[in-house]
């Protein structure tokens, strides 16, 4: 019996100075460290499709807009144990060749590695979801993954 491709197992985050990004093949991750203590009213987010706000106690900690278009009415926002805020939002294309090079268009880019580690993980779970009687989680791949690795769509079966 195979184990189930685990989406967020080796996230592949990408630093901050104010938390951390990462992304699944649906879903972007923004994780924001904010003074313990922080109550839910003293937080103001604001999520459109391509633009994301977040200010905690009236100061601006992310504004700009998003690398790629989400999904507005999807994209939620919570506070975890008063010091961290939570956004998820929903990948508007949802395949491993949209693999997000940065969270905003001109900020918070992931180095050269971290990106290729994305993109390796983002093809692994390409593979899971075509794959589904197979167990990719611990699989190692290398080689072509950009842009969502081989296209085997025209292949004989």
């Amino acid at each position: 019996m195979s184990a189930p491709f685990e989406e967020r197992s080796g996230v592949v985050p990408c630093g901050t100075p104010w938390g951390q990004w990462y992304q699944t093949l649906e879903e972007v991750f923004i994780e924001v460290q904010v003074p313990p203590g922080t109550r839910a009213q003293d937080i103001q987010c604001g999520l459109q499709s391509r633009h994301v706000a977040l200010a905690v106690g009236g100061r601006e900690i992310l504004k700009g807009k998003l690398f790629d278009s989400t999904i507005a009415d999807e994209g939620t926002w919570t506070l975890e144990d008063r010091k961290m805020v939570r956004i998820v939002l929903t990948k508007t294309k949802r395949d491993a060749a949209n693999c997000w090079t940065s969270l905003l268009e001109s900020e918070y880019a992931a180095d050269p590695w971290v990106q290729d580690q994305m993109q390796r993980k983002l093809t692994l779970e390409r593979f899971q979801k075509e794959n589904p009687g197979f167990d990719f989680s611990g699989a190692e791949i290398s080689g072509n993954y950009t842009k969502g690795g081989p296209d085997f769509s025209n292949l004989e079966k």
